[in-house]
């Protein structure tokens, strides 16, 4: 009995499990940011609608080795709002990087100095760049964290700070999102 009650478990789980949706790639990033289908969903996305988000991103993981998840979140709002139907042309992205997170922007050789591992947000920060995101970096957390310009990725603006970026950023249409 207890045997059939255990292979009638395992066979529970396994179904559940199989039947668990399937993250995909999307169509503007598709090395980074996978998604979920969400079909017919209740709130419905507006397609007409000029999409401007900026992200305040500030955290990073613990283990430098790990792509900072914060920054790939950006990878996937592109991807997801596409593949729902809002045209690329009305997705607008800027990225506002300080604290913890800055560090992801530096150059590999100077990451690899200080951490001991290769920058594992190269590639994506230059995925988010190639589809247009404005990566914008605070210059007080530059100035306080030795990011000169020839120590950081050359895809980086900056700006007089995070403040800066998202007072600007939402004073021209943005909507702010914070993790």
């Amino acid at each position: 009995m207890k045997k059939l009650i255990v292979m009638i478990c395992v066979f529970a789980f396994a179904k559940a499990y199989a039947q668990q949706p399937v993250a995909q790639s999307g169509n503007v990033i598709p090395e980074f940011g996978k998604t979920y289908e969400t079909p017919n969903p209740d709130f419905k996305t507006d397609t007409d609608l000029v999409f401007k988000a900026v992200f305040d991103v500030s955290k990073a993981p613990e283990d430098p080795s790990v792509r900072n998840p914060y920054i790939e979140t950006i990878a996937r709002f592109l991807n997801m709002h596409e593949r729902a139907g809002v045209p690329v042309k009305n997705l607008h992205v800027r990225m506002a990087m300080h604290g913890q997170a800055s560090y992801g922007l530096l150059k590999n050789e100077l990451y690899k100095e200080k951490f001991g591992v290769d920058n594992p947000n190269i590639e994506l920060l230059e995925a988010i760049d190639n589809a247009g995101v404005d990566i914008i970096l605070c210059g007080q957390t530059a100035g306080a964290r030795n990011l000169t310009e020839d120590r950081r990725l050359p895809l980086t603006q900056t700006a007089l700070s995070a403040m800066t970026i998202l007072i600007q950023s939402q004073g021209e249409g943005y909507r702010l999102i914070a993790f």
